[in-house]
């Protein structure tokens, strides 16, 4: 596929995805929205493909839905979509949000600048959040006469806490990369220049993991939560552990430290 609105790139075992509508503050129309979903797609699907990051081009995260186009992102009868996007809720909105929540490996959010509305949801959606000290995040649907949605209103109280979710989506609040950091919504703050290098490295140092593992154990965590029972998750885990057995880095991890070195995974 030819990328126009965002840009894809894979390199030792990290995908990276910049929004990039700069000049639009990389709202989400239904072009960026088709591309988004076709790369998590890609990401999925290729084994060579150990972690995923997203950032935005310019100075912008992501601003959320693009309110200029006269085509919603959220018609069924938009041109460019099938029968299942047409059948999503919020049509390309929600498949977005789906293959986001779905996507089995790590995704990073590398939080460059603002990230409001839908994109303070993909945000939410990615396991490990970032954020530049140039970032800002607001759930900015209230201050448009809207609900909270994209899946936020079910992921902001579950990373947040429910009084501060509600505080954000009742007043549509701006607020900074600190301030979002002292809430649990970001893991750290890092001088902006140093986002990309910090949110990779990241990556990196996950991608050279045991694969099987890793994404075993991202299921286990949101299925636990989303399950909340003990019995369940310890099945759960002694099943996940017996696929472990089967993996070649779990014979490379237990060679490795009869022999006193640092093992080399190769994600079989």
């Amino acid at each position: 596929m030819n990328y126009t609105t965002i840009l894809y790139s894979k390199e030792q075992g990290v995908a990276q995805v910049t929004l990039n509508r700069p000049e639009r503050l990389n709202a989400l129309d239904g072009i960026l929205l088709r591309e988004l979903t076709h790369a998590l797609d890609d990401g999925r699907e290729d084994d060579q493909v150990k972690a995923l990051v997203i950032t935005g081009a310019g100075r912008a995260f992501c601003s959320g839905a693009d309110l200029g186009p006269s085509i919603r992102g959220t018609d069924p009868k938009q041109p460019g979509i099938n029968r299942p996007v047409r059948l999503e809720p919020f049509v390309g909105f929600g498949a977005m949000v789906e293959r986001l929540r779905r996507f089995h490996k790590p995704l990073i959010a590398a939080v460059n600048g603002i990230a409001s509305g839908g994109g303070l949801s993909i945000v939410c959606l990615c396991d490990i959040r970032i954020a530049s000290e140039k970032a800002a995040f607001s759930a900015i649907f209230v201050r448009r006469g809207l609900v909270a949605d994209t899946g936020s209103s079910y992921f902001l109280p579950r990373i947040v806490g429910t009084q501060a979710a509600l505080e954000l989506m009742w007043t549509g609040d701006m607020i900074d990369a600190r301030e979002a950091k002292d809430m649990g919504l970001v893991r750290k703050v890092v001088p902006h220049e140093a986002l990309l290098p910090t949110s990779r490295e990241l990556a990196l140092k996950i991608a050279r993991g045991p694969s099987t593992a890793i994404e075993l154990m991202k299921r286990m965590v949101y299925e636990g939560l989303e399950a909340n029972r003990y019995g369940l998750q310890a099945a759960y885990e002694a099943w996940a552990q017996e696929m472990c057995y089967l993996t070649e880095d779990y014979v490379e991890g237990i060679r490795s430290f009869k022999e006193k070195r640092p093992p080399v995974f190769t994600g079989r």
